[in-house]
């Protein structure tokens, strides 16, 4: 995604990153921000798994034109933990997914989105004290509980660990936030470990690396079996996880030419983006 040209972010720390504590503390708590519940089955009885995907879309094109890396992902698992607590009407939709990326630019950003920002990208659909007075709703009834753990988390461990030389980094990073866009807007991934989805995607991006003739990149059958050994997984599950990665990408042919992405849609054009969402009303 394509942050604004000055902001300014921190610098990542290679004492860190390499030390396992960070990784196996990311493993012990990610559990605790899956939904484990098929809400669409259960909680939901308006809201429905294509209304979810034309939602989350709109967040991806409002986080392409103005927001950093992880807000996306960090806003679709309060929206996923939400939907599986309270039933909610497809007529408040874009409006949870609203607070949900202004909670998540909060938690993120230097520099969050605003309310009335936010409300412009919905083509003022919605009210700034609606999206406020759903805020304390959307706060409470995930207790608070804001900092959760999302795939972008694991990107940083998981790359520092394969040891990848320094001028292909560029290439692998943006390839893997380009997969992990398409994950977060694919209910199919939703209850699937973050550090595995992370995983699958690091598996997909350092293939293809390979594919376009690095010689320094880990060879495919010893990749898949060292990231299943950091996430504590069997590798016959990572791999069914990329596979049904792959598929999406497959099954997505205008995202997948764009593969690896980083330019989002104009952002002068915002007529573009709330109509499609609003659309789940009729």
């Amino acid at each position: 995604m394509e942050a604004q040209s000055d902001m300014v972010t921190s610098r990542l720390d290679p004492k860190l990153l390499q030390d396992d504590r960070l990784l196996e503390s990311l493993l012990d708590i990610e559990e605790h921000f899956i939904p484990h519940l098929p809400y669409f089955k259960i909680v939901q009885n308006e809201v429905e798994p294509f209304m979810r995907r034309m939602l989350t879309h709109w967040m991806l094109e409002v986080c392409e034109k103005r927001c950093e890396e992880g807000v996306l992902a960090l806003a679709v698992n309060y929206l996923d933990r939400f939907l599986a607590l309270v039933s909610t009407r497809k007529a408040d939709l874009q409006l949870l997914g609203a607070v949900c990326l202004f909670l998540a630019s909060k938690l993120k950003e230097a520099r969050p989105l605003s309310a009335a920002e936010l409300c412009g990208y919905t083509d003022d659909a919605i009210a700034t004290q609606e999206l406020l007075q759903w805020e304390l709703v959307v706060v409470e009834k995930l207790k608070w509980d804001l900092a959760a753990i999302v795939p972008h988390d694991f990107i940083e461990p998981l790359v520092t660990r394969l040891r990848l030389p320094a001028q292909e980094l560029p290439q692998v990073r943006q390839h893997v936030q380009a997969l992990l866009g398409l994950c977060v807007t694919d209910f199919s991934f939703a209850m699937y470990p973050p550090s595995m989805i992370a995983s699958a995607s690091v598996g997909v991006a350092v293939r293809d690396l390979r594919l376009r003739g690095s010689d320094q990149a880990p060879p495919a059958d010893e990749l898949l079996p060292l990231l299943a050994v950091l996430i504590h997984t069997e590798t016959d599950c990572l791999s069914a996880c990329q596979e049904q990665m792959e598929g999406l990408v497959a099954g997505c042919p205008q995202e997948g030419r764009q593969l690896p992405h980083t330019k989002g849609p104009d952002p002068q054009d915002l007529s573009c983006t709330p109509t499609d969402v609003q659309d789940v009303h009729l």
